[in-house]
């Protein structure tokens, strides 16, 4: 497994640490707009199967270029949600699967916000299900925050705060 990182900040950073623990992969690219911050982060871990890259999360193309040129199997969203849909685009143009901590951002109706609804969390990445599908690529979208870190939140409600819970 080649793993693209994108997203060298406080997220990325921990993924790093994590990863570096584990023998599941070949090499991961940590890339960020800053380069320095990506090359903080991969060599802040120590272990030579990382490496730093530059990309400009607003391209679907870098990211596609990026993909092919190092290879990579899988990409690994974490930045920003207002950068899920280049990444996920390129991360498909280049033919690598996908992972994403967020989900494509939701958009209020233009005409009556307050009535009807827009673009819903992860429309977008939904919608493109069946060029995933066809491409035999797999996309995991929306697995940070929740319910990664909801779980965290009633876990420690169980363990700290509550004597019973149905």
């Amino acid at each position: 497994m080649r793993i693209l990182l994108v997203g060298a900040g406080g997220v990325g950073s921990a993924f790093c640490a994590i990863a570096a623990r584990r023998d599941f992969f070949e090499q991961i690219v940590v890339a960020d707009y800053d380069l320095a911050r990506a090359e903080q982060a991969a060599g802040s871990v120590g272990d030579p199967r990382f490496s730093a890259a530059r990309v400009d999360a607003t391209s679907a193309d870098a990211v596609a270029e990026l993909v092919r040129a190092h290879g990579i199997t899988h990409v690994m969203n974490a930045v920003d949600p207002r950068f899920v849909m280049p990444i996920f685009n390129g991360a498909h143009a280049g033919g690598a699967d996908y992972l994403d901590m967020a989900m494509s951002l939701s958009v209020r109706h233009p005409d009556k916000p307050y009535e009807l609804t827009g673009v819903k969390l992860g429309d977008e990445q939904f919608a493109a299900e069946q060029q995933w599908r066809d491409a035999g690529r797999l996309a995991l979208v929306g697995i940070g925050v929740e319910p990664g870190l909801s779980d965290v939140f009633a876990r420690y409600a169980a363990d700290h705060l509550f004597s019973d819970i149905d």
